[in-house]
This record gives structure tokens, C-alpha cells and sequence, in this order.
């Protein structure tokens, strides 16, 4: 797994700190990163253990992503002091509020952040959060952010806003674009696809994931379809042919924000453009 940073980082595996057994055979995945979790994952009596285990199992080769404990935790600051470690390529900050808490994040040698929205007070901090030092990309924590909130039985049409307001406040602060919550449903494929389809058609780059079966799901939904990869090419072909004239694909104008989004496209897919 390549550290944090380039835009493709679509699927984010969780992994619980307290299983250890688990860490190599999560990055053997295909996840495009992985999250060991010293957070829910981990029950109170086992944290400092889960804390020693990953420490003892880090390696400068393992650029896994870190979620430490909530900065209201008495596990806070002993956290903070395995941010810096090797081996470390970024840290998942839940119940991110300020940019001060990110700033005592990077402050202890953590290489790049991974807020996670998840309370009203995080939604009401999120230019500060997205444009805080550091920051890579927001983290949207679907399931505490509807306890926090009050939201009883919300639908997707209740969080749409919020997932927007990621969208938009990571496109302002120039990061990549927002990774979207888990889907809890871990045998059932056919949720997970609309799940992973509408974080797409919103604006996601990634998805949190706490199954390894949904990884390779993930990836592909997440990624330009052959459908969409086909259409690029097309636009782009016209567009050369037409040699700067006014020009059609499939019965639609081409215009500059059309040649960008097939260029656009294309790039996400790993192609060159044009």
C-alpha cells in the first residue's frame, strides 16, 4: 500500500487494533489503505494492548492509517505518541471538531490526517477542519453523526445534506475529494452498491470499509465504469476531430466542462487523456 496522498485511495479497510493476527492479511486485501482501529474496534480494557501490539508489529514498510482515540478520551495522549511512528503513513481522527485537536495530531508526527465527521459540532467546523495543516482528506461518520444529531430511522435522504456539505467544504480547501461512512450490511452486495454508486454520483473519491469482501466490490464501483471510460474517449476524439469547432457525442454538445470531465475520467482510470 502506497502512503497517503494520491486521489485514488478508494477503498478504506478497518482493521481492530486488538487483533494483530489480522494486520498482514488486511493489507494482503487490495484495499487501497488500511485502518488499524484503536477506537470502536477496541473494547476499554484492551486498548493500551491493542496500542503495544501495533507498535511491536510496525514496520517502515506498512504505511497503514491509524484511528486513534477521540482527543475527550483518556487514551488521547498515549495515542498521540505512536502517530509519528514508522510505519505510520496517516492518522483517522474520530470526532473531529477543531483544528486545534489536528493541530496536536500533526504536532505529534502524524504525516497526514483523515478527520472523521461525526458529530453536529464537526459539521459546524468543517471549512476550519478541511483547511486545517495536514489534512488529507474528510471521513464521513454516518452512524454517530445521526445518534448525535437526534435523527431517528433517517434515511439516506435525511443525510444527503451533511454528505454534500463534505463534498463541498473538501472541493473549497483544494483536498481530495471525501471518503464516505461503512456500510453495515456485510453480506448483503446488492445495498453496498447503491451505497457505494450514490457516494459516487455525490462526489466521494473512497469508502470506508470493515469487511475485507467489500473491498474488491468498492474498488470496482468506485472506479469509471467501461460505459464511462468508453464516453471519454468519445469526446475527446470528436473534440480532436473537430479541431476547436462546435462538435456532438451521442446527440449532446461538447463543451470545455464536458472535455473536462471526460479528461477527468480518464485520469481516475489510470489512462492518459486524449
Amino acid at each position: 500500500m502506497n502512503p497517503p496522498g494520491p486521489p485514488l485511495h478508494r477503498s478504506l479497510l478497518f482493521v481492530p487494533g486488538s487483533r494483530p493476527e489480522r494486520f498482514d492479511k488486511a493489507l494482503d486485501s487490495g484495499a487501497s489503505a488500511v485502518i488499524v482501529d484503536l477506537e470502536d474496534a477496541v473494547a476499554p480494557p484492551d486498548k493500551n494492548a491493542a496500542r503495544a501490539a501495533l507498535a511491536a508489529w510496525l514496520q517502515p514498510h506498512h504505511a497503514v492509517i491509524v484511528r486513534i482515540n477521540s482527543a475527550d478520551t483518556a487514551w488521547f495522549d498515549d495515542d498521540l505518541a505512536l502517530c509519528g511512528a514508522p510505519g505510520i503513513a496517516g492518522v483517522m481522527l474520530p470526532k473531529a471538531e477543531s483544528a486545534a485537536t489536528l493541530a496536536a495530531v500533526t504536532a505529534a508526527g502524524a504525516r497526514a490526517l483523515l478527520p472523521l465527521v461525526e458529530s453536529a459540532a464537526g459539521l459546524a467546523a468543517l471549512d476550519e477542519l478541511a483547511r486545517a495543516p495536514g489534512v488529507w482528506r474528510l471521513a464521513f461518520g454516518s452512524i454517530d453523526l445521526q445518534v448525535d444529531l437526534g435523527l431517528r430511522d433517517a434515511t439516506e435522504e435525511e443525510l444527503l445534506p451533511f454528505r454534500l456539505q463534505l463534498v463541498l467544504a473538501s472541493r473549497l480547501a483544494g483536498i481530495g475529494a471525501p471518503v464516505d461512512g461503512v456500510s453495515t450490511a456485510i453480506d448483503d452486495e446488492e445495498r453496498l452498491r447503491i451505497d457505494v454508486q450514490r457516494a459516487r454520483r455525490l462526489g466521494f473519491g473512497g469508502k470506508l470499509c470493515i469487511h475485507p469482501k467489500q473491498v474488491g466490490p468498492v474498488n470496482r464501483w468506485l472506479a469509471p465504469s467501461e460505459a464511462d471510460q468508453a464516453w471519454a474517449r468519445r469526446v475527446l476524439a470528436a473534440a480532436a476531430a473537430a479541431g476547436g469547432a462546435a462538435v456532438a457525442v451521442d446527440g449532446k454538445m461538447v463543451d470545455k466542462p464536458v472535455l473536462l470531465r471526460a479528461e477527468a475520467i480518464l485520469r481516475e482510470a489510470g489512462l492518459a487523456a486524449g
